[in-house]
């Protein structure tokens, strides 16, 4: 459109030097013919567009948006068109208190007030993308700046809408997951009325008050202390029923054999005893049976 603009421009010059004096009118048909030049390369140059991959291309007439959207490609289209390019590949906008982490410097995290009044931090990531049919109203509504416009305030208001019927601790832990998927559903809602679709919503870190983190960390140091102890209590009692057991063992065995000895059981082990005794080489003694008489064995050494 510019080459366009600039060689008509130098055209109507050239008329204009051929109505002058004669010393200028000698360079108004060389004007005309680099007007001619610059007019032809404009309207070919504007004629063709290239619409790269995943983009689309939205077309405007004298500030008038088109209904219908360039695909991808190579298109030859009408040389006073001017043609805004629309990026609908997966955008990711983050707000994040770390910094030089989110889409703006400094600490961009979340603040919100829960249901007892607690102040939580949250860092949230939005993966969005632009509508394709929807690009043209985009354009006409909104502009390119919609990730400022649409995306970033809509999805800070609605978590801190929905934020507050959640206990801070109950957000930190037990209700998460059904938070994520609360706030998703609030904000997927208000993209698609403006051409945006909501692909994933990424909580990534909850934050809570010091004083209520310290609070949490005690809680579970007492419970780990208390699961300690009950392992402990659990271990001593096993020993004790181990050594119970084993006394009952030893207990029965001796009722068992105190029950099947006799006295001639008795007096048979004692010979027994004696006669190995009596059978060691350097071996002496005297021993006193259960009769009145002794019984002495000898052994000499060698």
């Amino acid at each position: 459109m510019a080459l366009i603009i600039i060689g008509l421009i130098i055209f109507l010059a050239g008329i204009a030097m051929n109505r002058s004096e004669q010393i200028i009118k000698r360079f108004s048909g060389t004007a005309r013919i680099v007007g001619l030049l610059f007019i032809i390369l404009g309207i070919s140059t504007s004629c063709i567009v290239q619409i790269g991959a995943g983009e689309i291309g939205v077309k405007k007439l004298f500030g008038n948006v088109q209904p219908d959207v360039l695909q991808s490609g190579l298109h030859f289209i009408n040389p006073l068109y001017d043609i805004e390019k629309m990026d609908i590949k997966t955008q990711n906008y983050t707000m994040s208190g770390v910094h030089d982490e989110g889409a703006k410097q400094g600490d961009d995290a979340i603040r919100v007030l829960t249901s007892d009044g607690l102040e939580v931090t949250i860092d949230l990531t939005v993966l969005y993308k632009v509508l394709p049919s929807e690009a043209p109203d985009i354009i006409k509504e909104i502009g390119l700046d919609y990730t400022d416009k649409i995306v970033r305030p809509v999805t800070r208001t609605k978590i801190r809408d929905n934020a507050v019927y959640y206990e801070a601790v109950a957000l930190y832990s037990t209700k998460r997951d059904e938070f994520q998927q609360r706030i998703f559903k609030s904000i997927d809602e208000d993209f698609k009325k403006r051409g945006l679709i909501l692909e994933q919503l990424l909580v990534r870190n909850i934050t809570l008050p010091q004083a209520v983190k310290a609070a949490i960390e005690l809680k579970i140091n007492a419970e780990q202390e208390a699961q300690k102890m009950q392992f402990v209590l659990q271990k001593e009692r096993q020993e004790a029923d181990r050594k119970r057991i084993e006394a009952q063992g030893i207990a029965d065995y001796q009722h068992i054999i105190s029950e099947s000895l006799t006295d001639k059981q008795l007096q048979y082990e004692q010979i027994k005893a004696m006669k190995e005794l009596a059978a060691s080489t350097n071996a002496k003694m005297i021993i006193m049976g259960k009769g009145n008489t002794p019984i002495i064995l000898d052994g000499k050494n060698q």
